[in-house]
């Protein structure tokens, strides 16, 4: 009777660890970001703040790294706007502006603030986009064009 009950539960073990694989791959079959990857990603980019807030240089390595997360956020938002990914993109962001990349910085800010309007970091993102020098305009809701 307990070899049963450990076969049952091993079988059931089984199938739990099965159903969270393929959530996360159907997740990246799709195109999305899995969760394995949001995780690597969110730790490269605390490695290389910490190298920032560390003035310490970048690699070739540490460059290729950041341009790889931004393309698969961009990747990811050409097909949904997940406000996860906002995070991602306000410390991306930061780094590229600490780095003097001041365009590659604002395209994350203004991505913020066209797709994550309603997070806490879209104020932030404005505000860092002032410092700046950058004149933030409210997005245009679809719709709310001129005429009428």
């Amino acid at each position: 009777m307990k070899k049963l009950l450990v076969l049952f539960l091993m079988i059931v073990l089984a199938g739990v660890i099965f159903t969270f694989e393929s959530v996360d791959a159907k997740k990246a079959a799709k195109g999305g970001i899995s969760d394995d990857d949001m995780t690597k990603m969110s730790t490269t980019v605390d490695d290389l703040t910490k190298k920032m807030y560390g003035n310490g240089l970048f690699s070739p390595e540490d460059n290729e790294d950041l341009i790889d997360i931004k393309i698969k956020l961009d990747n990811q938002m050409l097909i949904a706007s997940d406000p996860s990914l906002a995070p991602l993109y306000y410390r991306i962001a930061i780094l590229y502006k600490s780095r003097d990349m001041k365009d590659e910085s604002v395209e994350c800010f203004q991505t913020i603030l066209e797709n994550f309007a309603d997070t806490a970091l879209a104020p932030k993102a404005a505000a860092q986009l002032k410092t700046m020098g950058v004149e933030v305009k409210a997005p245009v809701a679809p719709g709310a064009g001129a005429g009428g």
